[in-house]
């Protein structure tokens, strides 16, 4: 099996016999025959979703614009979890060279450092998944998710944001739920800082991958549920084992996708192919809004026209329970040095362009019930 110094410099070797080549060919394009083309670099990226899932037509998405961009130089081999490792392990095998990317996100190598979760699932002040992928990139967080990982981790990782997701669902119930006292004692399923946020609130919570929700459930494992969004949801078969199911939730406002990738595989690309993978990021980030716009909200009706299940808002006492919640973890992480930084710089973040935000948007709801009237359930 080939090593790891062995992989780095036969790739580099490949790069630059590339350039080299490209030059001759430049320079004797009128005299001689054309050269060969030149086999792609494959790039091997492993997600943490299952093959069905919808992310995983994001990240082919993704793969789509860095393979046209490239023009061929770069081939993305996108594997489903658990093909190479389970989905919980993709930053570890990113971090040793087993592969060369992952398509996941943060909260799920939350067991390093609770930190890993600010960069997805973090502390709600007010600002949505748009206002804080904002924040990755324009008030600080790139930085500070370097330090974590390789500062502090010791990670051999590169690592890019993309697709601010919608608030997630508080998730899949047997029965209603509209106090805290209904949910006392659930043993129920999220991931990250959600799950110390929803075990103070009276839960019992177990951390899973989308794959294992469902048998779960039908084990009794868990007794409810939430995983991200109406189409992942669907795919895996929610609606056979819940049929209450509950929109608008604090547990994780705001979150995106994590494109990380081996930090000597990176080092070793030419600056076009390290743009090509760092830009699409941006240009996926656009089509995976546009595709969860349509999936999401005709999953939503599907679930409810064809499925039976009946969709909900969660209550407003649970919502301020959930804050309450916040609160007090905030405090209890604050006493570590970094984990305080981060959230100083978040808070600091959302107070300013969360106000701009909040006070500059029009009430949708009022416009959409003047055209749509009774709908909504607000």
């Amino acid at each position: 099996m080939q090593n790891q110094n062995e992989k780095s410099v036969s790739r580099r070797s490949f790069l630059k016999k590339g350039t080299m080549l490209g030059g001759v060919a430049a320079a004797g394009a009128l005299s001689a025959p054309a050269v060969m083309a030149q086999a792609p670099l494959v790039v091997k990226m492993q997600s943490s979703w299952p093959a069905s899932d919808i992310w995983m037509d994001f990240a082919r998405q993704y793969i789509t614009r860095v393979e046209e961009m490239s023009n061929g130089r770069l081939k993305v081999d996108l594997l489903p979890a658990g093909a190479v490792v389970g989905a919980f392990q993709v930053m570890d095998a990113v971090n040793d060279g087993v592969i060369d990317a992952s398509h996941s996100v943060s909260v799920y190598w939350y067991g390093k450092s609770k930190a890993a979760s600010f960069f997805g699932t973090g502390p709600v002040f007010g600002g949505s998944a748009t206002t804080m992928l904002g924040w990755f990139y324009e008030g600080g967080g790139q930085e500070l998710y370097r330090e974590l990982t390789q500062d502090i981790l010791g990670l051999n990782v590169v690592g890019f944001y993309g697709f601010p997701m919608p608030a997630q669902p508080f998730g899949w119930f047997k029965g209603e739920v509209n106090t805290v006292a209904d949910i006392q004692g659930f043993k129920y399923r999220t991931v990250g800082l959600a799950a110390d946020l929803l075990q103070s609130m009276g839960m019992s919570v177990a951390q899973l991958p989308g794959g294992e929700i469902v048998p779960a459930m039908e084990r009794g494992v868990i007794d409810a549920f939430e995983f991200n969004n109406p189409s992942s949801d669907s795919r895996f078969g929610a609606q056979d084992v819940a049929k209450n199911y509950y929109l608008s939730s604090y547990h994780q406002a705001s979150e995106s996708f994590e494109f990380c990738f081996n930090k000597d595989f990176w080092e070793d690309l030419e600056p076009d192919l390290q743009a090509i993978l760092k830009y699409s990021v941006e240009a996926a980030s656009t089509a995976n809004t546009a595709l969860a716009m349509k999936e999401y909200s005709t999953d939503l009706q599907k679930l409810q026209t064809e499925s039976g299940v009946t969709v909900h808002r969660t209550s407003k006492e649970i919502l301020a329970a959930q804050l309450g919640a916040w609160d007090g973890l905030i405090e209890e992480l604050g006493a570590d040095p970094f984990m305080k930084k981060i959230m100083d710089s978040q808070r600091a973040w959302v107070e300013q362009v969360a106000y701009y935000e909040l006070m500059n948007a029009p009430d949708l709801g009022l416009a959409y019930e003047h055209y749509f009237p009774g709908k909504l359930k607000l």
